[in-house]
């Protein structure tokens, strides 16, 4: 099973349709992003696949989709920690999908802990 991490805490996976094109795409860390230029109308869902929490290709995926234009639900999923958490959320990210297993070891409170990503940025501590 998978849990779901967004700003109001844990939920399940509410998706219903499937990582198949055309509505939905499921994105390697080393996928070039520039190819799918073009190619996003009637995406409805991106998910990032995360196979280390060392490994911060897809915040860069993010981050360059949503420069696209891409509006769409976009999904980190794998290895992302509770740390992670606001990076994900600036980089593009609406949420993230992450395994029992993790959601037993950095429960509910860690994440929500960091849900506040906008105020705890590195540029308004800052100005603080």
């Amino acid at each position: 099973m998978t849990v779901i991490v967004t700003d109001k805490g844990f939920s399940p996976d509410d998706w219903q349709g499937g990582f198949e094109a055309p509505r939905a795409l499921e994105l390697a860390p080393d996928t070039n992003v520039l190819e799918l230029a073009g190619r996003l109308d009637g995406v409805e869902m991106i998910r990032v696949l995360f196979p280390s929490f060392a490994d911060g290709r897809g915040f860069t995926i993010a981050r360059r989709l949503r420069l696209m234009g891409y509006r769409g639900r976009l999904r980190a999923a794998g290895h992302v920690i509770a740390e992670q958490y606001a990076m994900a959320r600036r980089s593009g990210f609406d949420e993230v999908e992450i395994d029992d297993a993790l959601a037993r070891r950095q429960p509910e409170e860690q994440w929500l802990s960091r849900a506040n990503w906008r105020e705890h940025d590195h540029q308004s501590r800052l100005r603080g």
